[in-house]
């Protein structure tokens, strides 16, 4: 699939007879070059509490709560009998989620700018907030490059867990109903969690690294970290950069219900079911959304006059090895990727 097509090569030294073609052997180390520092200077958001930056913050400050209760249109299950959805959603020991808001105003999320066109039939909803959330950023960073030099410096590093799940238990109805002729020729690039970063840079022209990382709750870190490398050793520039995910259907909540990982004691009341460091707590809250940095060189950042944000000065990472779903009662692994990201901000 053209639009989903990666690049990608790896140059190594050796002393082995090909080495004759490298100017340096195995054992001559390459030169030292100091890191390229990294800063950040554009933000975007689509989240519960609303679409942008300054509407989430501003009702942060006002302490809304983007948590709600489902409804049986949340599952996203309109191709299915009438039957089929209210029976799952009476199976869901779960009804909490965080949900972006959809509409026409200012601070909702517009489907029809994002999602609902014709040329849009390939766009899954979260690549729909990853396209929105990215268009905040580069505005707010001012960062439209127009000449080939200046897209050839701009990659993108944009994440997903899960992808479009709905879009997967949709074409499972279908195969089971034996309608396979209805399955959208869209449905394999509206699944795959590279298409979010692939999107974004179609439409700004970024022919950069285009990066993606699936590690579950971690992936938007790594995003962000693995950008900050990638100009740290000079690949590019500028680094668009994130998370997103779209995960408010009756598969995904339905998943989680089973594993045992969401909240189910705070049904009757939502805005109380999020409490990650509480005594009381019994599970996560679903949610949805995306986050979206401009990443960018600081002398590249300070020629153009760029407004700068925060500078990334450490990126750490570790695996506690220890279980699927509950990290070490010791915090081993958390520990491990902040003392190394410090080692790093440290040098």
């Amino acid at each position: 699939m053209e639009v989903a097509r990666r690049n990608c090569c790896i140059l190594v030294s050796s002393n082995i007879q090909f080495s004759r073609f490298f100017s340096c052997g195995l054992f001559d180390p390459p030169p030292l070059i100091p890191p390229h520092r990294v800063v950040v200077t554009g933000l975007g958001m689509v989240t519960p509490l609303g679409c942008g930056v300054e509407t989430t913050w501003k009702r942060l400050l006002e302490g809304e709560c983007g948590i709600r209760a489902i409804t049986v249109e949340d599952l996203k299950m309109n191709g299915f009998d009438r039957e089929t959805p209210l029976h799952t959603f009476d199976q869901l020991t779960s009804k909490v989620a965080a949900i972006v808001p959809y509409g026409t105003n200012s601070h909702e999320f517009n489907e029809e700018l994002w999602l609902n066109s014709k040329d849009h039939r390939s766009i899954a909803r979260f690549i729909g907030y990853a396209l929105c959330a990215a268009d905040e950023a580069l505005r707010d960073a001012n960062w439209m490059p127009t000449n080939q030099d200046e897209k050839e410096q701009t990659g993108v590093s944009i994440g997903a867990g899960t992808g479009s799940i709905s879009d997967v238990l949709d074409a499972s109805r279908m195969i089971c109903e034996k309608h396979i002729r209805r399955l959208s020729p869209f449905f394999v690039p509206r699944i795959l969690i590279n298409m979010a970063s692939g999107h974004v840079s179609m439409k700004y022209g970024f022919q950069g690294p285009n990066h993606a990382t699936v590690t579950a709750c971690a992936t938007g870190a790594h995003s962000i970290g693995d950008a900050a490398r990638m100009i740290q050793f000079g690949d590019v520039d500028v680094m668009v950069a994130g998370g997103t995910e779209a995960s408010i259907d009756a598969l995904s909540i339905a998943g989680f219900c089973r594993s045992r990982a969401l909240t189910t004691k705070h049904n009757a009341a939502p805005r109380e079911a999020s409490r990650p460091f509480d005594c009381g707590r019994d599970g996560f809250v679903i949610g949805e959304g995306s986050g979206i940095l401009v990443l960018e060189e600081l002398e590249h950042a300070k020629k153009r006059g760029a407004k700068l944000y925060a500078e990334v000065r450490g990126y750490g990472m570790s695996g506690d090895a220890y279980h699927i779903t509950q990290p070490h009662s010791d915090g081993r692994g958390a520990i491990l990727a902040m003392t190394r990201a410090l080692k790093q901000a440290r040098n």
